[in-house]
């Protein structure tokens, strides 16, 4: 045979290991870059949680959160996470990769979006009244010792939680980090929330909680999104490689299990609220909330729980969301991302679950010493995750508590961080409106632009059959003569503008009535409609008080 001249068979296997070693790291970095994305989800959904005067601090912070996490994890997180000369407690070598393999570069950069996620947890429960260097201070020390150290405990070869002792085969099951990073990331976010204490305004003088609304929920819908599709990359690729016999069956049921373990508990806590809250609302960010808690509970057994699994564990997490969050804000802390909920809750039951829910070794499977050993294995992990970070957490927020820089100037914090720290508001004034002078029309413009509607171009461009009654142009407003598509354009633009500013009126003043009935019937009800609401250019009246109130709240 030819395959056999000249080695070519052996030629031929080392081709196949080559491209084997290729397809592991490519994809390992597809993956890792997909998670490097949910950074863009975080920062949609915290912009959009927060007030407008805050938008450019909190969006500052979750690009921060890349540029600090990839020098201080270059530096000396992966040396403490997976370096070779460490103990079971930290690792070592490797710092700022000097002798680090090559082909350990896409671990690097895998290992990094995972601890740069856990950073950013922690930034959207301390928003809109954390000082600046504070925000420094402890993403570095996140994301280059308290978050390295818990990675090798779990996920490196000689860390303390790899096997339980004298009993190897039990070990810590943490397959995409509900512990590792999740129950980390809460725990931080939680000290870091009771240190600071509430934003200004939060709680009545009575200690009732008041609703501070974010100023945009479309952000905050994009950033639940955007956040939904890093999961399957943050669950699919924590398999490492994709050339093994079985890697594919395990990839793609993770992302299968992430996808219902999410929409069961988003369907959930959306019941849950419609149903027993005051009002019987459909809650949009309750939705994202209890969604985004049944992915991060999923993440320790997406690779080994079956389908119906997936659903009884995102059924208890969009459940623990509600319970969890209620609770958080009876005790006073304020959390205006409910991360606390969403990750903390989020990631104790998901390493619970695994040991429950697992096929062939979970307790509803085996009930067997072994199969309760692995739950006491999992849960002692879970409490050493939590203890070191909340002693670490408080150890770093208690010293710049100490020093005066881990909370803002009231004043500061009323009028907003934007201006204060950043000189850049995300909404200047300065940059809206337009130069044209809009004193020298009259109502006839505006009549007259606005009847001359797409419906009426339409009309003027066709040639309508004289047997058909619908094209009888005499049911179609009077259309003044146009001599060119120019003309046209111009006359709508300018007389659109001077509708605007024509019945720019207060709430108390505008109704329907007060727009011609030709306009309404030519396409005007939409418009007459939103001054009815009172909604005027940038601003926003209301007829309802309450409803004007909390409006206000959000800018």
């Amino acid at each position: 045979m030819i395959l056999n001249e000249s080695g070519s068979i052996q030629t031929l296997q080392d081709e196949l290991l080559v491209l084997q070693s290729n397809s592991d790291l490519f994809f390992k970095i597809i993956m890792a870059c997909l998670i490097f994305f949910m950074q863009c989800g975080f920062a949609f959904l915290e912009a959009g949680s927060v007030r407008s005067k805050n938008t450019t601090n909190i969006l500052i912070k979750n690009f921060l959160d890349i540029c600090i996490g990839s020098v201080f994890y270059w530096g000396v997180g992966y040396a403490f996470a997976f370096g070779p000369g460490g103990n079971a407690f930290i690792g070592s070598d490797w710092y700022f990769m000097y002798n680090m393999p090559s082909d350990q570069v896409d671990d690097w950069f895998f290992q990094f979006v995972f601890a740069a996620t856990a950073a950013t947890i922690v930034s959207g429960s301390m928003a809109e009244r954390t000082e600046f260097v504070a925000y420094l201070v402890y993403s570095v020390i996140l994301t280059g010792f308290i978050y390295p150290v818990v990675t090798h405990w779990a996920w490196s070869d000689d860390g303390w939680l790899t096997e339980m002792p004298n009993n190897p085969q039990i070990a810590f099951d943490d397959f995409a980090g509900s512990a590792v990073v999740h129950i980390l990331g809460g725990s931080v976010a939680l000290i870091g929330a009771v240190m600071l204490g509430p934003r200004i305004g939060r709680f009545d003088a009575n200690g009732k909680p008041i609703t501070i609304h974010g100023h945009t929920v479309p952000f905050a819908a994009l950033g639940g999104f955007i956040l939904f599709l890093g999961f399957l990359g943050f669950n699919g690729g924590s398999q490492g490689s994709i050339s093994n016999d079985g890697d594919g069956v395990v990839i793609a049921e993770s992302i299968v299990n992430t996808v219902l373990s999410g929409g069961v508990a988003a369907l959930c806590a959306l019941i849950i609220k419609q149903t027993f809250y005051k009002g019987n609302q459909w809650s949009l960010l309750t939705t994202i909330n209890g969604g985004l808690t049944g992915m991060v509970s999923i993440c320790a057994g997406c690779d080994s729980v079956s389908r119906w699994g997936a659903a009884v564990i995102g059924f208890v997490a969009g459940c623990l969301f509600i319970l969890v969050s209620k609770l958080v804000l009876k005790a006073h802390i304020d959390d205006p991302l409910d991360a606390v909920a969403v990750h903390l809750s989020g990631g104790f039951w998901g390493i619970i679950a695994v040991t429950i829910f697992a096929r062939n070794t979970g307790i509803v499977f085996t009930w067997d010493s072994d199969s309760f050993l692995s739950l006491l294995w999992n849960f002692t992990g879970a409490i050493s995750i939590f203890t070191w970070s909340v002693a670490t957490s408080l150890i770093m927020f208690g010293t710049m508590k100490a020093f005066n820089i881990l909370r803002v100037h009231p004043t500061i914090e009323e009028k907003g961080l934007d201006i204060a720290k950043h000189g850049e508001p995300a909404y200047p004034l300065t940059a809206y409106g337009h130069g044209w002078n809009m004193d020298n029309y009259v109502d006839k413009d505006i009549e007259t632009g606005i009847q001359f509607s797409f419906k009426s171009i339409l009309t003027l461009c066709s040639s309508p059959a004289k047997d058909n009654p619908k094209d009888d142009t005499s049911l179609t407003p009077s259309v003044p003569t146009i001599h060119s598509v120019e003309e046209g354009a111009t006359n709508i633009n300018n007389s659109a503008s001077n509708l605007n500013t024509t019945y720019k009126m207060s709430a108390s003043t505008t109704s329907i009535d007060t727009i011609p009935e030709h306009i309404r019937l030519e396409g005007s009800q939409q418009f007459a409609e939103r001054l009815q609401l009172g909604v005027v250019n940038n601003g926003m009246v209301s007829d309802n008080e309450s409803d004007s109130t909390q409006e206000a709240v959000a800018y």
